[in-house]
């Protein structure tokens, strides 16, 4: 009888041993799961001599350069190590007509008569103001190229920023930070401001590039040494990413402890674009969300000084549809959070011709009825869609800040045959850019990737074909440019 008290278990050590074996299994779960995930990830294409190589010649905070001069021999140097690290130590299988680092490919950049990978100047005798560009992630000057030489023509000098990290080879964005780019904005504004005195300066950011003007404006608002900022121009900016984007980073860190250098990469892919990177290292997708933080903070901070109501004129450019970014970040942490001022937000809706609405997700149409039901808002808000459901047709739908009236402007752009929206990456690009333009795109002298459309099986292709159906290039990009241009003059 004593032996069967002394073995028998109470029911709160049956408990505990339920837990236990709950809390074993569980944690069972998690290391396959956690063990499958890093297989997957590492069983990504190897890695090529851009992934790796190591350009210590690119310019960060801890560089010992002061002017923008300096910079730009700092670049000289960086390309003259491109050179050496990469394009000589490309593999045979490698030297194909679809690698940017193969030269006499057609990816080359070398084809083109400007190697727009690289910062440019376009100076004037007598400019009226000047202008920085800032390209996005993973980009290149390329990408603001068409509406620099617009604005050039126009009589504005204009500065060109290749951004720390980028135009070299993707392992440039293994190792930048954000504040490496931040600290080379800083130099390009003092340049500007050098060179041109008491005119008027105007920043011109797409993507990170605008996450970057706006972390610029907002420093300049409380810092004297910086040069101030008469108006910027956003397309589609980086004011919102996935929240998923701060864990990323520890698939980097895992994938160091554990000696798997693909883990330091979201995606592998053949290096085809002249202008851009199309593998993105997991490192990029932290510095976003990094940047992002840094802003939201400043504009806290602002708000809560009073201080937001000296921020210069902004006029945004956003697809309501954006896979890169959160389209309503830019409404609800960025233009709802100003006080009123002579800012405007222009939206590009989805086409809404009937005989493809139907197939549409209702999220982007919600985010505009919450536009245009508001009463009145702080801002002048823009929509560029259909004149109605059966026309391709284009119009301005305008609602001027503080009125709840509306007013419809024809414009002589229509929806082309079979688009439905348009993409973050299509915003800046005309239709004839001659890489990533429609149809009637301007010849190019190498590839070109606008508007390539292929039937076939898969798996057998270079290139994922998720990208070639992305949009590439903007059918309303006349009405952009020349908004620009306004603003700017």
């Amino acid at each position: 009888m004593k032996n069967k008290q002394r073995h028998r278990v109470t029911p709160l050590k049956k408990f505990g041993l339920i837990v236990f074996a709950l809390a074993s299994m569980l944690a069972g779960i998690v290391i396959a799961l956690l063990a499958g995930g890093i297989l997957f990830l590492n069983s990504q294409p190897d890695l090529s001599v851009w992934h790796t190589a190591e350009l210590d010649e690119e310019f960060t905070t801890e560089s010992k350069v002061h002017y923008f001069s300096e910079y730009l021999a700092l670049e000289e140097r960086l390309f003259a190590q491109l050179e050496e690290a990469v394009y000589t130590r490309i593999r045979a299988e490698k030297k194909h007509a679809l690698n940017r680092y193969h030269k006499g490919s057609l990816s080359d950049p070398g084809r083109w008569p400007t190697n727009w990978n690289r910062s440019f100047e376009i100076s004037q005798s007598r400019p009226f103001a000047g202008v920085l560009l800032l390209h996005g992630l993973s980009d290149s000057p390329y990408s603001l190229r068409c509406l620099g030489e617009k604005l050039s023509e126009s009589g504005a000098h204009v500065l060109g920023l290749r951004i720390p990290g980028h135009g070299t080879a993707p392992s440039g964005l293994v190792t930048v930070k954000w504040e490496d780019m931040a600290a080379a904005v800083v130099l390009s504004m003092i340049l500007l401001h050098e060179t041109l005195g008491n005119l008027p300066l105007y920043m011109v950011g797409y993507s990170n590039g605008g996450a970057l003007a706006v972390q610029y404006i907002l420093s300049a608002l409380d810092n004297s040494s910086l040069p101030r900022i008469n108006g910027v121009v956003l397309i589609s900016p980086e004011i919102g990413v996935m929240e998923s984007a701060a864990f990323a980073v520890w698939q980097g860190r895992i994938g160091r402890i554990l000696g798997l250098p693909k883990l330091a990469w979201n995606s592998i892919v053949p290096e085809y674009d002249p202008f851009k990177y199309n593998s993105f290292a997991i490192n990029a997708g932290e510095q976003a969300y990094r940047l992002t933080n840094e802003v939201q903070t400043q504009i806290i901070e602002h708000a809560k000084s009073g201080s937001l109501s000296k921020m210069p004129p902004i006029l945004a450019f956003q697809s309501v549809v954006d896979a890169t970014v959160l389209a309503p970040a830019l409404i609800e942490k960025l233009f709802d959070r100003l006080p009123p001022g002579e800012h405007e937000l222009v939206l590009f809706d989805i086409n809404h011709l009937e005989a493809v609405d139907h197939l549409m997700k209702p999220g982007s149409r919600h985010v505009i009825a919450t536009l245009l039901d508001k009463p009145a808002l702080p801002y002048r808000l823009t929509l560029i869609t259909n004149e109605n459901r059966s026309s391709r047709k284009a119009v301005a739908i305008q609602k001027n800040a503080a009125s709840s009236k509306t007013s419809v402007l024809p414009l002589s752009s229509a929806w082309p045959v079979g688009v439905y929206s348009l993409s973050h990456v299509a915003l800046p690009f005309a239709p004839y850019d001659p890489l990533y333009g429609g149809d009637h795109a301007w010849k190019s002298p190498g590839i070109h990737i606008g508007n390539v459309v292929l039937r076939g099986e898969k798996g057998v292709l270079r290139i994922n074909p998720d990208s070639l159906l992305r949009m590439h290039w903007n059918p309303f990009y006349d009405y952009l440019e020349q908004r620009v241009v306004q603003f700017i003059q």
